[in-house]
């Protein structure tokens, strides 16, 4: 035998065998499954370098039940709940200003002072100011501590210490400038910052408007309510739907409000499906499979494994969850429609068998044709 023939026996005999181990190992992602799945999730999918197992949870009718009525059961917290309540009276604080009025005695309208001709429309108006101590100082009456109360008891206490001086004086009291108490609000609105409160009641809702509303890109079931150091999670379209007004929840001095981006919370396309590597996000809230896959571009009719569509859930934690649906009957996009993703969940189209095999020889071809070119030009 030939040198060259001799080469070329040995090259097939090392191709074939690179052939046959080629369709179990193969770059890229793939995920395998026993032939048949058990509707308990009993059936594993090993990780041989760490010995983990992560069950494989089948997509049936009953999962999609399961999963939607413990989503509709769940109640909201306890500490969600106390944020609702009725309105109270403004309180006022260090930094706002007063106007303080003793009827039928002019002497005292000197006490408020007159604007100067430059005032900006930054400056406080004319009036008692509050300091830093929560203190005013009113002629006949002395320093009175206001801070933390309301217009009607600041009044009730001028009166009382004006009464006697004066004979059954009438005393207005009024909040001229509002500079003590504000609230924030951040992430996807307009025109985030700050603002004050006065003395109509700011709500949450209220709070975005004034903020100039939700941006295009808003996640309007991710608001944050940042209170005394603690955040309280808002979904504003299920309390909606669970008869709670965003309406009824009444902002505090110091609170921050941080509306999400949607891409924050996406859902991840990848395998095969015609746009890869997909980033989608949550349509404020709410993404089932099925709008996952047509978003993803739909399957890759070339290459993607139908009955290999899976979703990995909690894949950053110690003990993710994998659903596995085989999507080649048409009923089975019946349940897709049905079956809610979640933030971060990931969604993978597995490949066919034959794909794996031309990907393969892909790579082996031209190692297969330098080996043969080589001989040629030994020869």
């Amino acid at each position: 035998m030939s040198s060259l023939g001799l080469r070329a026996g040995t090259l097939l005999v090392f191709t074939s065998a690179a052939l046959l181990s080629g369709c179990g190992s193969v770059p890229g992602q793939r995920m395998v499954t026993p032939a048949t799945l058990q509707d308990t999730g009993g059936d594993y999918s090993t990780e041989p370098s760490q010995q983990t197992q992560i069950p494989i949870t089948d997509i049936n009718l009953a999962l999609v039940r399961n999963l939607n009525a413990a989503q509709s059961a769940q109640a909201l917290p306890p500490q969600t709940l106390a944020l609702f309540g009725k309105q109270t009276a403004y309180k006022v604080g260090p930094g706002d200003v007063l106007q303080i009025v003793v009827w039928d005695h002019p002497e005292l309208a000197a006490a408020l002072g007159q604007p100067p001709q430059d005032s900006r429309t930054s400056d406080a108006a004319p009036g008692f100011l509050i300091d830093e101590n929560g203190d005013v100082q009113f002629p006949y009456a002395g320093t009175v501590h206001v801070a933390g109360k309301d217009v009607a008891t600041i009044q009730k206490e001028l009166h009382r210490r004006l009464s006697t001086v004066y004979q059954k004086p009438e005393v207005t009291v009024r909040v001229a400038s509002f500079r003590a108490a504000q609230v924030y609000v951040d992430g996807e609105v307009r025109t985030p910052g700050s603002l004050s409160l006065n003395d109509i009641p700011m709500t949450l809702t209220s709070v975005i408007s004034q903020g100039g509303g939700f941006t295009s890109n808003a996640d309007r079931s991710r608001v944050d309510l940042i209170r005394d150091g603690v955040t309280y999670p808002l979904n504003m379209d299920d309390l909606i739907k669970r008869g709670h007004n965003p309406s009824s929840l009444y902002l505090r001095p110091g609170d921050m409000v941080r509306v999400a981006s949607r891409e924050d919370s996406g859902v991840y396309v990848m395998g095969e499906v015609n746009k890869p590597a997909t980033i989608l996000p949550m349509r404020n809230g709410s993404l089932t499979l099925s709008q996952a896959i047509s978003d993803g571009g739909s399957f890759d009719s070339n290459t993607a494994a139908a009955r290999q569509l899976f979703v990995i859930r909690n894949s950053t934690s110690a003990s993710p969850q994998v659903y596995h649906l085989d999507a080649t009957s048409p009923v089975s996009m019946v349940l897709a429609n049905q079956f809610e993703l979640q933030p971060k969940d990931v969604v993978y189209v597995g490949q066919g068998g034959l794909v794996r095999f031309n990907r393969v020889l892909n790579l082996l071809l031209p190692a297969i044709n330098a080996a043969v070119t080589g001989a040629v030009l030994a020869k």
